[in-house]
């Protein structure tokens, strides 16, 4: 069985072949236009894209470019992402295949007009400090039935071009900008923007900005409902129409198209769509603002934002998949039609929670290991405990076959290396040392195997902040940490065990070993307080319940059954209590694919699966 996992050079090799095959067939044949795409409508309408962004597809149907770039947080390489095919998806196998074992951040995002106007990691403005690149694995959806991944923005993610982009509206201009993002993961401070801003991350007035937002801002009162709504930041206000205030229900779909057009001059526009269906919804057309000086005309500055407001301010939320800016006033015809074209790229999946590999870590009373700060994730940060938050990105820790727990690129860590009672956890560059290495134990705890100790919350201390330290492992609630997006079980060879068909995980789907990937959530396995392993909302199973010699294992529904229960052995074996048999590789075979099955313990190769 194929799963997720050819090499990047071997990808590569498919594709000329392809390539080579089609401008054969091309040859002799009639030739034929490349699928028309939503810079391709905006540019057959009159008003060519003069910025063009996305991590999930290209936006030409001639386009087989980069879509952006990532950087790994082991070695500090980069890799560029591109397209499946001219007018394709991104290709999300080459990013899992150059982050595994580690994490990397999205650190550019590269335009696919000729005018190179690339967004980079935002630059330090009078109203947030220097950004980061956003997790690039956190948020994984579907288009086109294709995994792609979108930018999860959390406070202090956030792009940028500074300066003037080539061809970017200013001082008065027309101009559209589109969007693609989440309407349930939103947040109400500023701000969650694409499009035009200052040429410096500085606030330089009323109508320097030109940039759609969605966000429940309720910037001028009053507002109806609880939005999220489609809103013009236009500096030094949010508005959703006229004067600011123009109420309307907005969008709350998993995937949003929002749209904003400004002649630059006396008039702008708001649309706003369910960019899985259906068409856009006209929010307001009609006179620019009035009341204040400064936004008729416009004084647009064509620099260009993404994530954060034109002064740098990086405090929001949001998902965003792709975007484009245009020369000119769009039709709504074209808006129309570039609409449609969303919804026929068909977009799934949830938008609102980090997914893949990564997961909570609970403690006690229900608290979330958290990193202070508000995912800055500095060194030597403090992890606490906190209200769990389904948006923070400090609370999504990775459990990777190292044995590190990782979050914000950096690794839960012993204050100095520490081995006493009561060091003190925090965040830290992953390095290897034995403070950064973290074992499920069948009790619910978290040992250390350097110091031999567990972390703990000092008195059993559930406060919100609480400074999480090592200590002696006692059982007690207070060491109670359940790694809910798992870890994993590494097995002979140092395969990991793995379920077959990439992440499904339906009931009876075969459990086999396979080369370790650290985003593969099929890979990562939760310790339940009845010796049972979970993945995929499913439990490791002995088929039919059986205990013979030779029964395979499975993926089934946790149903509490003798037979998915694991025991962690001294000898590093896996034993399941109701047959007296281990977890067993027929023959040693540390072949991909090799189906797993319960044979007598023997202490041999075969039987060594080491849960981290």
């Amino acid at each position: 069985m194929l799963k997720h996992r050819l090499s990047p050079l071997v990808r590569r090799a498919f594709a000329v072949l392809a390539l080579v095959a089609g401008t054969i067939v091309g040859l002799a044949g009639a030739a034929s236009a490349a699928t028309s795409m939503t810079c391709d409508i905006y540019a057959a309408n009159g008003t060519p894209c003069v910025a063009a962004h996305s991590t999930t597809r290209a936006l030409f149907g001639a386009y087989s470019g980069r879509l952006y770039q990532v950087t790994r947080a082991s070695d500090g390489a980069t890799d560029d992402v591109g397209t499946l095919a001219a007018g394709g998806y991104a290709d999300a196998a080459d990013q899992d295949a150059f982050c595994n074992g580690t994490t990397c951040r999205i650190s550019k995002i590269w335009d696919q007009t000729t005018r190179h106007n690339d967004l980079s990691i935002a630059p330090n403005g009078s109203a947030g400090s220097g950004d980061r690149g956003a997790n690039a694995s956190a948020i994984a959806v579907t288009a086109g039935g294709h995994k792609v991944y979108g930018i999860w923005g959390t406070p202090g993610v956030g792009y940028r071009y500074t300066g003037v982009a080539s061809g970017v509206a200013v001082n008065g201009q027309p101009e559209g900008v589109y969007m693609v993002a989440s309407g349930t993961h939103v947040g109400s401070d500023c701000c969650f923007d694409y499009g035009n801003a200052e040429s410096t991350p500085n606030d330089t007035g009323n109508g320097h900005m030109d940039a759609v937002s969605i966000a429940t801002t309720c910037y001028f009162a009053p507002c109806q409902g609880s939005g999220p709504w489609m809103e013009a930041d236009l500096e030094n206000g949010m508005f959703q129409g006229g004067n600011g205030s123009n109420p309307n229900a907005g969008n709350n779909s998993a995937f949003v198209t929002a749209v904003l057009k400004n002649n630059g001059q006396t008039t702008y526009a708001l649309k706003g769509g369910n960019s899985q269906s259906g068409g856009l919804t006209t929010w307001y057309n009609g006179s620019l603002p009035t009341d204040k000086s400064g936004y008729k005309p416009m004084h647009q500055e064509g620099g260009i934002i993404l994530a954060i407001g034109g002064d740098n301010s990086n405090r929001n939320r949001g998902t965003w998949f792709e975007g484009a800016m245009t020369s000119g006033y769009p039709t709504d015809a074209a808006e129309n039609a570039v609409q449609a074209n969303v919804v026929a790229a068909g977009y799934s999946g949830q938008t609102n929670v980090i997914n893949g590999s990564a997961g909570t870590v609970t403690g006690p009373g229900g608290k979330c290991m958290d990193v202070a700060a508000d995912d800055t994730g500095v060194n030597g940060a403090g992890v606490q405990l906190w209200d769990c938050q389904s948006y923070a990105e400090d609370q999504r820790w990775t459990h990777l076959a190292d044995n590190t727990l990782r979050t914000l690129n950096r690794c839960l860590d012993i204050v100095g290396n520490g081995t006493a009672g009561g060091a003190q956890l925090e965040l830290w560059d992953c390095n290897g040392v034995g403070g950064q290495k973290w074992i499920q134990q069948a009790d619910g705890s978290l040992k250390n195997p350097q110091s031999g100790r567990c972390v703990d919350s000092p008195n059993g201390s559930t406060a919100n902040g609480v400074r999480l330290q090592i200590w002696d492992c006692n059982g007690a609630a207070a060491q109670k940490f359940a790694v809910n997006g798992g870890g994993a079980v590494t097995g002979p060879g140092s395969k990991c065990v793995d379920v077959a068909a990439d992440d499904t995980g339906g009931n009876l789907a075969a459990v086999q070993l396979w080369d370790c990937q650290s985003y593969a959530a099929d890979q990562h396995w939760a310790q339940q307080s009845n010796g049972a392993l979970k993945t995929l909302g499913r439990c490791l199973d002995i088929n039919g319940n059986g205990t013979a010699n030779g029964t395979q294992v499975e993926l089934y529904d946790c149903n509490g059954v003798g037979g998915q229960v694991w025991q962690q052995q001294a000898d590093g074996s896996l034993k399941n209590p109701q047959s007296g048999r281990c977890l067993d590789s027929p023959n040693g075979t540390t072949a991909n694919g090799t189906r797993l099955q319960i044979y007598d313990c023997n202490g041999s190769a075969a039987q060594k699966f080491a849960l981290s």
